[in-house]
């Protein structure tokens, strides 16, 4: 979003017609419990945690003390403690989940799809890890190995995501894609990791989708149309978006970048 204002607007539009249908669909346990009403909306605090990863700061203690509660005051005037709002956060989990899906974009017809780690702890630090022992894999990319899940992302050629899922370290790159490109059409490019003449079949058969992917090193080269020559060096877009994902959106723990820097 270009704003503030407008990043909230649209958070707070969505908010009003999704809590309406997510509060109706909750199982009701039968424990009554107190419903108090929170000094700042859903919408304010998701607000703060969307604008975070779109701001330079490396660190979120920062950035709600420094810069939230110094210069955005007045836009959120029932502005709480850190660690008050620290304990809401996990209560946005399932409408930022949701709200992410709402800002997909759509499929033009050309997509790449392209995975890469999220290292949860340095490799020396796996058999004390406990955080995640029991989602989290050891896995390998094209450089090393490490112990975390792995982010597979769709994008279409404006840059649009369109799908995306995450998965253990160790799964194998190919095995998502049918899932993530079921609603997709047209064209997608991938890297060599994904090359397999099954699953272009597969995707072809199922989905009518052309599935182009690097040859890998053992595997003979195919004669392809110019276009899609031209169309495949295009596949930087994802690479670009990953980069950004993982060293300005902060998806990826600071703490664990700065430790596996440290020791390394």
């Amino acid at each position: 979003m270009d704003s503030l204002d407008a990043l909230f607007c649209h958070i707070d539009d969505f908010c009003q017609a999704f809590l309406p249908h997510w509060q109706a669909s909750l199982i009701d346990s039968g424990v009554k419990r107190r419903n108090r009403s929170r000094s700042m909306s859903l919408s304010e605090i998701m607000t703060i945690v969307v604008s975070f990863h779109q701001q330079s700061y490396r660190n979120f203690k920062h950035f709600y003390q420094k810069h939230v509660c110094e210069y955005w005051q007045r836009e959120f005037p029932s502005l709480v403690s850190y660690q008050r709002f620290v304990d809401q956060i996990p209560s946005t989990l399932i409408p930022l989940c949701v709200y992410l899906k709402h800002c997909f974009g759509e499929c033009s017809g050309i997509s790449f799809i392209d995975a890469t780690a999220l290292k949860v702890c340095h490799n020396r630090r796996i058999n004390q890890h406990h955080v995640f022992e029991s989602l989290a894999a050891r896995g390998k990319t094209s450089v090393d190995w490490f112990f975390g899940f792995k982010l597979h992302l769709v994008v279409n050629e404006f840059g649009e995501l369109l799908n995306m899922t995450v998965t253990p370290g160790n799964t194998d790159d190919r095995k998502p894609v049918p899932d993530l490109l079921k609603e997709m059409f047209g064209k997608v490019f991938a890297d060599r990791g994904y090359g397999s003449q099954p699953l272009a079949r597969q995707l072809l058969e199922r989905f009518g989708i052309e599935f182009f992917a690097t040859p890998k090193r053992n595997m003979k080269n195919k004669l392809m149309r110019l276009t899609d020559k031209l169309l495949a060096r295009k596949r930087s877009i994802i690479e670009t978006i990953i980069d950004q994902l993982k060293n300005i959106s902060q998806i990826v723990c600071e703490a664990c970048r700065r430790r596996a820097f440290e020791t390394s």
